[in-house]
């Protein structure tokens, strides 16, 4: 170990823009085990790792590293399992460098363990050589329903077939996953990813129930009535508007609508052609990594023209920066310091640009961000065939919640107590239903910690 003082960072080689472009393959070609254990050997091995204490999920991090340097793969393995649901897709999705790289040690100087994607290396290694998580089957007279098949739900199911409780999960589309499926790019997340563990979940006893939704296909109460307990994954993807004219004009869409078309798309499924970027203009208006996401797939499926525009500047963006910059690289242009006011339109309706206003940074709030105003007077048009509304989500409020006694705050988040649980009784939540629209290793987090909440209530 502590061989950084020898060998520098080393990221992933990429796949070469004028290739990735053309499909929606993923970008990071995966380590090598040389490259995998010289970059392992990198850690210091520190007594208080901030790494570790950085992730939401407290993932056994310099543990892993020395195993994979020592080329231990079936321990490192192991111990990449323990406390996280699916840690080959938080290698690829996290934003390692706002959380553990971010609070690397090496950071100073150095440059931080290239973490994700070592947490890669050591999972399709390990499937590549046959190893596969661990579960006991189901061995208890205990069952719990869980509603949605997001990252919060997938993690609550994978505990709770851990301790042998049964599991039914309902989702509302034809492929379980949430946002995993249907919210993240092929070229960051490969679907058969997140097909290979909804697999594991099933060998391990999981019921996935396609195509059903609560409230509708089936109620509440028929599911609750038939579990010892119930978890709900509900997400959070009601887009937040702009509240500006003109907003609901023809060709303006949702960020959510655009990357769930695209997918339905490659899927073979049924798709919208008026949701098809071809050959048009296309606008995104936002900072985060789902506004990164559109400005990608819009690239990819042969957009004229990607345009990002962004209240504050790239420095201030709230995704992670590598989707920046890979944004940057494939052709993405951008606008910074720029709010929209208007939407502009033709006399039949449809969308013709953008009308913006100028920003400058303010004073800090009480966050320590600086807050944004208005320059007046510095009006501009941008020209868009389809402009691509990415401004965040909040959560979904179905009719059952209320209806049932679960209560949601002001801004329709679900209230819990410290246990994950709801003001229901033995119905528990988390992930993006409590948080708002959050990060995928968040959900998981919560998943976890709500499933073992429910273990001890079921199991003693």
């Amino acid at each position: 170990m502590q061989n950084f003082i020898f060998t520098e960072r080393t990221e992933p080689e990429k796949r070469l823009v004028g290739e990735r472009v053309k499909d929606f393959g993923e970008i990071y070609n995966a380590f090598s085990p040389v490259e995998a254990g010289s970059q392992s050997e990198r850690c210091i091995q520190c007594g208080d790792p901030f790494c570790l204490t950085k992730c939401p999920l407290h993932n056994y991090i310099p543990q892993w590293l020395k195993s994979v340097s020592e080329r231990d793969l079936d321990f490192a393995f192991k111990l990449s399992n323990e406390p996280s649901p699916f840690p080959e897709v938080m290698g690829r999705v996290c934003p390692h460098d706002v959380l553990c790289e971010g609070d690397c040690t090496l950071n100073d100087g150095h440059g931080a363990i290239t973490i994700g994607s070592i947490e890669t290396y050591i999972n399709e290694e390990g499937f590549k050589k046959g190893l596969k998580p661990s579960f006991p089957g189901i061995t208890t007279d205990k069952k719990v329903a869980i509603v949605g098949s997001g990252p919060a739900s997938l993690s609550a199911a994978t505990y709770l077939l851990r301790a042998g409780i049964a599991v039914d999960m309902y989702e509302r589309a034809d492929r379980a996953g949430g946002l995993l499926t249907y919210g993240i790019p092929n070229f960051k997340l490969d679907k058969k990813i997140v097909e290979r563990r909804i697999s594991f979940l099933e060998d391990a006893g999981l019921k996935l129930h396609l195509n059903c939704e609560i409230g509708k296909d089936k109620s509440f109460a028929d599911i609750s009535s038939d579990a010892d307990a119930v978890f709900l994954g509900l997400g959070a993807t009601t887009a937040k508007k702009a509240r500006i004219a003109n907003e609901n004009a023809k060709n303006v869409v949702l960020s959510m609508d655009l990357l769930t078309d695209v997918q339905n798309r490659l899927f073979g499924n049924k798709y919208n052609d008026s949701l098809s970027v071809k050959d048009k203009r296309v606008v995104v208006v936002g900072g985060g990594d789902t506004a990164m996401d559109c400005l990608r797939s819009s690239i990819r499926e042969g957009a004229r023209s990607v345009t990002c525009v962004y209240r504050r500047d790239a420095a201030n963006m709230p995704g992670s920066k590598k989707e920046y910059k890979n944004s940057v690289e494939e052709g993405a242009e951008f606008i910074f310091f720029s709010s929209p006011k208007s939407i502009v339109m033709n006399d039949a309706g449809e969308a013709i640009g953008v009308e913006f206003v100028k920003m400058r940074l303010g004073t800090p709030t009480d966050s320590g961000r600086q807050s944004v105003e208005e320059i007046p007077n510095s009006e501009f048009t941008v020209e868009a065939d389809m402009v691509v509304m990415a401004l965040g989500f909040n959560p979904e409020v179905p009719k059952f919640l209320a209806e049932n006694g679960i209560e949601t705050n002001e801004w329709g988040g679900i209230v819990v107590n410290e246990d994950g649980e709801t003001s229901t009784a033995g119905v528990y939540t988390g992930g993006d239903s409590v948080r708002g629209a959050d990060l995928v290793v968040s959900a998981a987090y919560d998943g976890r910690e709500a499933a073992n909440k429910m273990i001890k209530q079921l199991l003693g």
